[in-house]
């Protein structure tokens, strides 16, 4: 399980949950988990570029709403999100849509 001081601001962790890989990124504002896997070609999203509420694929320059896993340039593709509290110090995870 990870603890909320393994993810301190301005950073990210992998975990897996539910057989997916997915990356924990923590702004200043909250902490955000969505698939780790980018759906254009299954690229990392581990080492995309943060701006805001959105993450690049580092792969290809698609583009990703953190909080809604959108695909900002075309909203019928989309990253399987999760929702993402801080509970007694310990992150949990919930999945939020059954998007493959």
């Amino acid at each position: 399980m990870l603890q909320e001081g393994d993810l301190p601001p301005d950073n990210r962790a992998m975990v897996e949950f539910e057989g997916d890989q997915v990356l924990l990124l923590r702004t200043a504002e909250s902490v955000f988990a969505i698939s780790n896997r980018c759906p254009h070609l299954g690229c990392s999203l581990s080492k995309g570029m943060v701006n805001g509420h959105s993450i690049v694929c580092p792969c290809h320059d698609w583009r990703f709403d953190l909080r809604t896993g959108e695909f900002l340039d075309a909203p019928e593709i989309s990253l399987r999100t999760y929702e993402c509290k801080i509970d007694s110090g310990n992150v949990q995870l919930r999945s939020t849509a059954a998007i493959p």
